[in-house]
């Protein structure tokens, strides 16, 4: 990605707009759904549809560059929660 800082900037900012609740197992994406409720971290629905929605019309990301933001978003999300189970 030509970009990669900005890409990386968007992350940071998703990321630090998620809010987890590890006691209920609930990701909260308000940023991005209004309140909306994901249980059981990233089941096998994705909240991908709205996720792109979002980021074209807030960050003017292309297709790409919102699937490489989607995939490091989620490995970032995945991670907090690992490390705090562990």
């Amino acid at each position: 990605m030509e970009n990669n800082k900005y890409l990386n900037k968007v992350i940071g900012s998703l990321v630090r707009s998620t809010k987890i609740d590890y006691e209920k197992e609930i990701i909260y994406f308000d940023m991005i759904f209004s309140n909306f409720l994901l249980f059981h971290y990233f089941p096998s629905y994705s909240p991908f549809f709205n996720f792109i929605n979002y980021c074209k019309n807030t960050f003017g990301l292309t297709e790409d560059e919102i699937e490489y933001v989607w995939k490091e978003y989620k490995k970032i999300i995945l991670d907090k929660i690992s490390k705090r189970e562990s």
